[in-house]
């Protein structure tokens, strides 16, 4: 494997300071529940303090090759940027302040790179209520490696070196006597890129990803991605892409959903994106032309996706001024501009069901009218259908009850600060550890797949 370039940072620092993974020992804490969501009026929800049963966790202390190690070498995880600002207050980056002309709140605000779901994860994991020491107790058993950071710095290497750390810890892990009491059907990870990053079919150099998610092995476990494969979901469970807002508190959410309400819109619709080469029949490329002619339309255009992410306030400028922000699917079917918008208030308007629907079922409401628009891609390329139009028929009530449904999602899509002490509402990653107990717990009860 190449050896990385080795600098210290913030994240490295507070993981040295603040000592293992898991306790030690077999005596676990106090398990309590937490608020199911975010009051949007009224009095603040505040913890449910009823004991819990069956949701400890017990956490790997791996050794630093498979996660501390992989930070030190943060200059050289992308051949073509430093990511190491970005590992910054576990894993959030760098404050938001004034970006753009936009003034982000004081709160919650930060530069986060849309693959650092590992490192948030791991963070907050470590602050999880139900710890348990005692593997024998644990209803799940959590792998803190950073599958995604190690995935992502040799996308472009042969197939022998992306692999190399994913065999690494399969053997690891296939020695503990943790795995081998259920065979790791107990035990989850996350991979905080698309699953297709992973699903790797062939030892050519020429094909795409490492092949992590088709070790048998891990294919025991339960993976949390970005994106799922929605024609083989297998032990993937996808879980929303990581945004700029992480609050400390529900009264930081409360505050942000407020301001979200009282946003003026002024343009019907938008795109904030780049074009993409190839044929102008594509979707995205008839909503650059219809955005474009379009006096209703706010767009912001980069040349590259990484130009739209380095400047979070643009972005943030065209999604609070928009009533729907159009999500064509991007490298893949899913795009985390559809969170950024969510957080404006923005009511997203997809044209493939993948984009959403069939990925992040336990996030996003049942029924999808109620929260955003389809418009299917073949409708806008082959039928000449304007989105415009399309949009402008949906009555003022309709609109205002869609952007309030909106906005209360903002809880179950943002990820809590990982290091704050006063979570007091329930979050992606709460909603993402209930799914991955409940999947295990049906696993023991011999249902095979666990949904």
């Amino acid at each position: 494997m190449m050896k990385p370039t080795t600098t210290t940072t913030t994240l490295e620092l507070s993981f040295q300071k603040d000592g293992a993974d898991k306790p030690d020992g077999g005596t676990a804490p106090p398990c309590f529940a937490r608020a199911a969501a975010v009051g949007v009026g009224g009095q603040p929800d505040q913890r449910d303090r009823r004991p819990l049963r069956g949701r400890y966790i017990y956490v790997y202390r791996l050794p630093p090759r498979f996660n501390d190690d992989i930070v030190r070498g943060c200059r050289a995880l992308r051949p073509w940027m430093d990511m190491c600002p970005y590992m910054a207050n576990c894993g959030l980056g760098r404050p938001l302040r004034d970006e753009g002309g936009v003034v982000f709140p004081g709160r919650g605000w930060y530069a986060t790179d849309q693959f650092m779901l590992d490192v948030i994860f791991r963070c907050r994991m470590r602050r999880y209520d139900c710890h348990t020491g005692d593997p024998a107790r644990a209803s799940a058993i959590f792998v803190p490696a950073y599958a995604s950071l190690d995935g992502g710095r040799y996308l472009w290497n042969s197939t022998a070196t992306r692999d190399a750390l994913a065999l690494d810890l399969v053997a690891w892990l296939a020695r503990r006597p943790e795995w081998r009491a259920t065979g790791g059907r107990d035990h989850f990870l996350v991979a905080g890129r698309t699953a297709w990053d992973f699903l790797r079919k062939t030892d050519g150099d020429d094909d795409w990803g490492t092949k992590l998610l088709n070790i048998p092995a891990v294919r025991n476990m339960t993976a949390l991605v970005l994106e799922i494969d929605p024609w083989n979901r297998s032990n993937h469970l996808a879980v929303p892409y990581p945004t700029n807002f992480h609050p400390a508190t529900a009264a930081d959410v409360r505050a942000w959903q407020e301001k979200a309400r009282a946003l003026e819109r002024r343009w019907l619709f938008s795109f904030v994106g780049a074009a993409r080469p190839g044929s102008n029949k594509t979707v995205r490329a008839q909503i650059l032309q219809q955005c474009g002619a379009s006096s209703r339309c706010g767009m912001f255009r980069c040349k590259k996706g990484a130009e739209c992410e380095a400047a979070p306030g643009a972005m943030m400028r065209v999604f609070e001024s928009s009533s729907f922000c159009l999500q064509p699917r991007g490298d893949t079917t899913t795009r985390r501009s559809t969170f950024d918008a969510v957080l404006a208030g923005c009511i997203p308007v997809f044209f493939h069901p993948d984009s959403a629907y069939t990925q992040y079922a336990d996030h996003i409401p049942a029924e999808p009218e109620r929260w955003s628009v389809l418009i299917m891609h073949t409708d806008v390329t082959d039928r000449n259908v304007s989105i415009e139009e399309t949009l402008g028929k949906i009555p003022p009530a309709a609109v205002k009850a869609m952007r309030e449904e909106v906005i209360r999602l903002i809880p179950s899509l943002v990820y809590a600060d990982p290091r704050s002490t006063r979570v007091d509402f329930k979050d992606a990653f709460d909603i993402a550890v209930d799914v991955v107990l409940d999947r295990v717990a049906k696993r023991r009860r011999g249902d095979v797949d666990g949904r």
